[in-house]
C-alpha cells in the first residue's frame, strides 16, 4: 500500500504510459522495419500463402487453415465474454452487498468506487477482446468464400483483395490477444499500484520477446 496519493497516481500513470509507449514503438517498427517484427513477418507470410493457395488451387488447405483460425478465435471470444460477464456480476454484487463491498475495500486498501472503476475497466478490456475476435471470425468467413473463386471466374476477386481481407481478420485477432495481455496488469492493479507497475514491466518484457522474436 502507498500512503502518498500523488505517488500512487504517478506510478499508475507511469505503468499505463509504459504499455502505451511500447505499442507506439511497435507500430513504428511495423511501419518502417516490418520484417524485424513478428507481426510484419506474419503479414509477409500471409501474402505469400494467399497467392500460393489461389494460384495452385489448394482449396482443401485453405479450408483447413481458415477452420483452425476460426476455431481459435471462437474459443477466445467465448472465454472473453464469459470473463467479462463474470466481472460485471462481481461489480454488481459489490455495489448491492455492503458486506462484499467492505471485504473488497479491505483487500485493495481503497474505496469502493475505485474498486468498481478497476472492475469496469477490466470488463471493458475483455469486451474489447470479444468484439475483435468475433470480427476476426467474420473476416475468416468472407475469406473462406473468396479464396476459392478463381481469378478468371471473377476479375473483382483478386489475390490482393483476399490478402486485405485476411489481414483485416488477423488484425482483429491480434487486437483481441492484446486485450488478453492488457488484462494481466489490470488484474494486478486490483491488489495495488505496485502490483500494476510490476505486471506492466513484466508484460513489456514478455511482449518484447513475442513481437520481436525474429531479431
Amino acid at each position: 500500500m502507498i500512503d502518498n496519493p500523488w505517488l500512487d497516481y504517478s506510478l499508475t500513470a507511469f505503468a499505463f504510459l509504459l504499455l502505451t509507449g511500447y505499442h507506439v514503438r511497435l507500430l513504428y517498427r511495423i511501419r518502417h522495419a516490418p520484417l524485424t517484427t513478428t507481426i510484419g513477418l506474419n503479414i509477409h507470410t500471409r501474402r505469400a500463402w494467399v497467392e500460393t493457395v489461389m494460384e495452385e488451387r489448394l482449396d482443401l488447405l485453405a479450408v483447413q487453415t481458415l477452420r483452425n483460425w476460426a476455431m481459435a478465435a471462437s474459443f477466445l471470444a467465448t472465454t472473453a465474454i464469459l470473463i467479462s460477464l463474470g466481472i460485471l456480476n462481481i461489480a454488481l454484487m459489490t455495489s448491492a452487498n455492503p458486506e462484499v463491498s467492505q471485504a473488497v475495500t479491505t483487500l485493495v486498501h481503497r474505496g469502493g468506487e475505485l474498486w468498481l472503476v478497476k472492475l469496469v475497466l477490466l470488463a471493458a478490456t475483455f469486451f474489447f477482446a470479444f468484439f475483435n475476435f468475433t470480427l476476426a471470425i467474420r473476416s475468416y468467413n468472407h475469406v473462406g468464400v473468396m479464396i476459392n473463386i478463381p481469378p478468371k471466374r471473377d476479375p473483382l476477386i483478386t489475390p490482393e483483395l483476399v490478402i486485405n481481407m485476411v489481414g483485416r481478420g488477423m488484425n482483429h485477432y491480434s487486437l483481441g490477444m492484446r486485450g488478453y495481455y492488457f488484462a494481466v496488469p489490470l488484474v494486478m492493479w486490483l491488489f495495488g499500484t505496485l502490483w500494476l507497475l510490476s505486471a506492466a514491466l513484466v508484460m513489456v518484457l514478455v511482449l518484447r520477446k513475442i513481437d520481436h522474436g525474429v531479431d
